[in-house]
């Protein structure tokens, strides 16, 4: 596997319309959230950004079932409003194809944050990391990991800088961030990691 390596695999039920999200260099690019079930029963809902070329080929409708193939990407978010990084499957395939559910993803990066190392109330260990992936033109997607168990130690042990080569799976979850002005219900994705390649 080459150095600086992101390729995603997914199959899932398209949740809603594709809508425009914005225009890059005269090309429309468009959202929308693809749901894809995990064997636990939960759900990860993905956003997902398609170029019009492909969905002019492959017009996408909610309920539909489509397979995709491209890399997880992140934008950083200058804002204000929101989360600082923003994280979304860039489509570079789509078709409808009925099967079943599917979510790989095979990264190969640096770490570019010190792994910590925690552990849940039940004792099990898990550790957070961020990836660095360069692409092209000198641009690099900063994507947030998640380890268990002996990957989860094994990591932890490793420095900023080092390489991590990876197969996971993109999960989304729902968490609560406390405000000035109360609570809001967020949603945060991340890779989690299956094995070390």
């Amino acid at each position: 596997m080459e150095l600086n390596y992101n390729r995603l695999e997914l199959r899932g039920t398209a949740a809603d319309a594709p809508v425009l999200s914005h225009v890059n260099h005269g090309c429309a690019f468009y959202r929308f959230t693809l749901w894809v079930p995990r064997l636990s029963g939960q759900t990860d809902k993905l956003p997902v950004i398609v170029p019009r070329s492909l969905l002019l080929l492959t017009p996408v409708q909610p309920g539909d079932t489509v397979h995709i193939t491209g890399q997880l990407r992140s934008f950083n978010n200058k804002s204000g409003q929101g989360s600082r990084l923003v994280i979304s499957v860039f489509a570079q395939t789509l078709v409808r194809q009925e099967g079943e559910t599917l979510n790989r993803i095979w990264l190969s990066g640096v770490l570019c944050k010190q792994p910590v190392l925690r552990r849940t109330p039940l004792g099990r260990e898990i550790c957070d990391m961020i990836l660095a992936v360069n692409r092209r033109y000198g641009r690099a997607d900063y994507l947030p990991c998640i380890a268990w168990g002996k990957v989860a130690a094994k990591i932890a042990e490793m420095q900023v800088g080092d390489r991590l080569t990876l197969e996971g799976r993109v999960q989304s979850r729902t968490y609560t961030k406390l405000l000035e002005s109360g609570s809001e219900e967020r949603t945060a994705f991340e890779v989690s990691i299956m094995q070390l390649l």
